[in-house]
């Protein structure tokens, strides 16, 4: 993975190209396309992920349905209003793309360093397992933040109960895509696809490594199936 060091913010991504190259929006002159990739998790799962991507960045790239490609970038949201109401949308926003996927061990890895910014929510499911849903805040160039629903399991799960909103965090994992249904008020029900960050280790930033200094730091990692 290319780390970028000064982020707080950068995505990897592998996987085959599975819808075609779309257009999504111009900005200052230049155009922006998207795309799903699908991406294998080792559990023969297949995440369908949304991709932006700069008409910049496409010379040379295949980027035809059943292509493999190669994206670096950062994990972005931003409101669309839709049904009368405003809907967070997330998209993976392209810094360099590739068919070069030969080099890559794991097709999908995240990290984010943002804040807390709503208390999470704990629950276990029938099944007895432990999760926590967290929005973390993570913040951008001119004074824009992402606002990126994460999903703890287990026993990160138990340690998110003690966190408090402005909480400073990083966090490494995978992002994930999950099917659901929207049932309206007319009773219509719609298939929608939800789109977070799955935990698979978790750090608290102290004051004091906020400052420079080196303390101990609460961290918990656990390993994903």
């Amino acid at each position: 993975m290319t780390e970028y060091t000064t982020d707080n913010n950068w995505v990897t991504l592998a996987g085959k190209v599975s819808t075609a190259l779309s257009f999504s929006h111009e900005m200052y002159g230049e155009g922006f396309y998207g795309f799903i990739l699908a991406v294998p998790r080792l559990s023969d799962y297949v995440d369908h992920l949304p991709v932006t991507v700069s008409e910049r960045l496409i010379g040379g790239v295949d980027l035809n349905v059943g292509a493999e490609v190669l994206v670096e970038g950062q994990f972005r949201s931003y409101n669309k209003f839709t049904d009368g109401a405003n809907r967070l949308v997330l998209t993976v926003f392209v810094r360099e793309i590739s068919n070069r996927t030969e080099e890559v061990h794991n097709p999908n890895q995240i990290f984010l360093s943002g804040f807390l910014c709503k208390p999470p929510v704990y629950r276990t499911t029938p099944f007895k397992r432990e999760i926590a849903d967290l929005l973390v805040a993570v913040n951008r160039a001119y004074n824009k933040s992402d606002y990126i629903p994460t999903i703890a399991w287990g026993r990160n799960a138990r340690f998110c109960q003690n966190l408090d909103v402005g909480d400073h965090l990083k966090i490494w994992g995978r992002i994930q895509s999950r099917d659901y249904q929207k049932k309206h008020p007319t009773g219509e029900v719609e298939e929608r696809v939800a789109y977070e960050v799955s935990v698979s280790k978790m750090e608290v930033v102290g004051d004091e490594e906020e400052s420079g200094e080196n303390p101990q730091q609460n961290e918990l990692d656990q390993t994903k199936q």
